[in-house]
């Protein structure tokens, strides 16, 4: 039977992009996880199953697997990169004993390497650091060691902690070296990373011959077995079958019996008659576990600390669509709908925070990011609901009202220094470094407020062309500053409701950048461009042309209209102003006035100007 001392628990933390989930694809093919015929064997990002994930690149949510190695059991949790899903971070953690660190050998340290090794090290764990990516030209192995190594003096909190082993590894190859390789074109496999996991993790501090206990720090679903409730075994021993006691928030005792008992091996749950102290387990048959509750033997309902997630930064105002066209696209479109989706939502997304906010709901996340993959993930599902601009949480001490700071590293070409300097200076950024990367590219890193934050990533892909590198972390807080100027150009509204042509259209495009093409339904009130000047214009999309006894309708074929720019759900919500809503449905994103009546609208912006 499984011991404790044979037991080794990891996560795999990194910056985004520098091939964590690829190394773990490595991982578990070379431990034999598959057969050799497997579909899993010719895949890559194996662990990143969701749509939003493998379309966007990115893990967003935490996610465990097990393998075997020579008569060791090794459960690895695959943690996001991104500061935005931080939560995932800071629960999942708390079942591992150690991290692999991965770091690109070009790249070296960045903005999310910071954030993610801060955690794991504020938890004691322990780490094994891998460069990652040596094959690159770009490569510059002794400068990224010099730059982990004062990452770790920054960070640690214990003096054994700057003691760490480095391995150097081709993820993408499935190769690593305990010594870097005068070739890395040579024969190797992952063989020294599994040695490194279980001669330098350490095996789980936990007691074997106790009353069972365990935390909840993740929650899963079917449709089958219903909730699942996952979690390392502290204490004692799980059996199937066997009576236990929820201890909630309030340490509230229930009680239950675990129905059934899983453990994971490769992206498989097992299931299983009883497991020991030390292992990650999911349990069925406890509906009401929410993350951070303690489950117990009953003769000692002792609670495990609960899990501190850190404070949301930016909210955004989530109702019922209340455009002309609601109700024709979605499925779900009611208050209460959206409600019991949200509420489903806090079961498992930690980070996040609603509240009711009139008709609709304020949601708070952890950035922009954090919130839109909600929206997307909502609106795939067929609801259909209205979203207000991305505002800052502020928070109030000692009678003052704080904002949340963030330390913004941003690369780009030599060539976009100025208008990047231009932009960020008009945001009261504040320079903290500035370098030359190997590659002759610009890293600067900036002290810059949330609030300033938003809507950035637009304006910079469009004065770099798009080649701009941007990433950030929650810095702390500070007085609340001096309101912004007007970042943005007014906006093309229309004027009519209707079907747009291209005979109005061809007007439009005169007076600025247009975001919808012809043949599209727009309602009175609805936003259809960007306007050249500062001010919003309305104007009529849906007029036709005059027919004489020399020119005839199909004329307009002849027409020749710029491509529009069709943005994504991200570009929208960093686009809209505080009296502006981004309309979502399972089919289109618009834009559009909170308030649709022209003449109110004129009223509004005059009460304003009084103020």
């Amino acid at each position: 039977m499984l011991t404790p001392d044979k037991i080794r628990n990891i996560a795999i933390i990194a910056h985004v992009d520098h091939g964590k989930t690829t190394l773990l694809d490595g991982l578990l093919k070379q431990s034999h996880t598959f057969r050799d015929n497997a579909q899993e064997m010719s895949e890559t990002l194996i662990m990143d199953s969701g749509d939003q994930e493998r379309e966007r690149g990115i893990t967003i949510t935490a996610k465990t697997t097990a393998i075997k190695y020579n008569d060791y059991k090794i459960n690895i949790i695959d943690t996001p990169g991104h500061a935005d899903f931080s939560g995932e971070v800071e629960r999942t953690l708390r079942m591992a004993d150690g991290v692999l660190l991965i770091v690109d050998a070009a790249e070296g340290p960045m903005p999310q390497t910071k954030f993610v090794l801060s955690k794991a090290l504020e938890l004691g764990l322990k780490p094994i650091v891998i460069i990652n990516k040596i094959d690159k030209p770009a490569r510059r192995i002794d400068e990224v060691k010099d730059e982990i190594s004062d990452l770790f003096l920054e960070l640690a909190t214990t003096d054994d902690q700057l003691d760490y082993p480095i391995y150097y590894a081709i993820a993408r190859e499935g190769k690593a070296w305990a010594e870097m390789p005068s070739n890395v074109t040579a024969d190797a496999n992952l063989t020294p990373i599994f040695d490194a996991i279980i001669s330098e993790i350490p095996a789980p501090k936990v007691d074997p011959n106790g009353a069972f206990q365990m935390q909840v720090t993740s929650l899963q679903y079917d449709s089958f077995l219903g909730k699942y409730a996952v979690g390392r075994i502290e204490r004692g021993t799980a059996k199937s079958g066997m009576a236990v006691t929820l201890l909630d928030e309030n340490n509230a005792n229930k009680n239950f019996k675990i129905d059934k008992l899983f453990t994971y091996q490769g992206l498989n749950r097992q299931e299983i008659i009883e497991d020991v102290a030390g292992d990650i387990v999911a349990v069925t048959g406890i509906n009401d576990a929410k993350i951070g509750d303690t489950i117990t033997d009953p003769s000692d309902p002792t609670p495990l600390p609960r899990i501190e997630i850190e404070k949301p930064t930016i909210s955004v105002y989530l109702g019922p669509n209340t455009s002309p066209f609601k109700g024709r696209e979605g499925e779900f479109n009611t208050s209460r709908q959206i409600a019991d989706r949200l509420q489903r939502e806090l079961e498992t997304n930690v980070a996040l925070q609603v509240e009711p906010q009139g008709i609709g709901f304020k949601v708070s996340g952890r950035g922009e990011l954090h919130l839109s993959v909600l929206i997307e993930a909502m609106r795939r599902e067929g609801y259909e609901f209205e979203v207000g601009r991305p505002q800052v949480v502020l928070k109030e001490e000692n009678g003052q009202k704080l904002e949340p700071v963030e330390e913004l590293m941003i690369e780009v070409g030599p060539e976009f220094m100025g208008a990047v300097s231009m932009e960020l200076g008009s945001r009261h950024a504040e320079m903290l470094s500035q370098t030359t990367t190997a590659q002759g590219q610009i890293r600067m890193t900036y002290r810059i407020t949330s609030r300033a934050l938003i809507g950035l990533h637009n304006i910079l892909l469009t004065a770099t062309k798009g080649t701009v590198i941007m990433s950030s972390l929650p810095a702390g807080y500070e007085p609340l500053g001096a309101p912004l100027m007007g970042l943005r150009n007014g906006v093309l509204i229309a004027a009519e409701t209707g079907t747009s042509t291209a005979f109005a259209l061809a007007n439009a495009e005169a007076r600025g950048t247009l975001y919808i093409g012809p043949g599209v339904e727009v309602y009175a009130g609805e936003i259809i461009g960007l306007n050249h000047r500062k001010d919003d214009l309305e104007i009529n999309v849906c007029k036709g042309k005059q027919l004489t006894n020399m020119r005839s309708k199909s004329s307009d074929g002849a027409i020749q209209l710029t491509p529009y720019t069709k943005m994504s759900l991200e570009q929208c919500l960093d686009f809209i102003e505080d009296d502006e809503l981004l309309e979502v449905t399972p089919k289109n994103l618009r834009l559009r006035k909170a308030e649709l009546d022209p003449i109110k609208r004129k009223r509004q912006k005059r009460a304003l100007q009084q103020q």
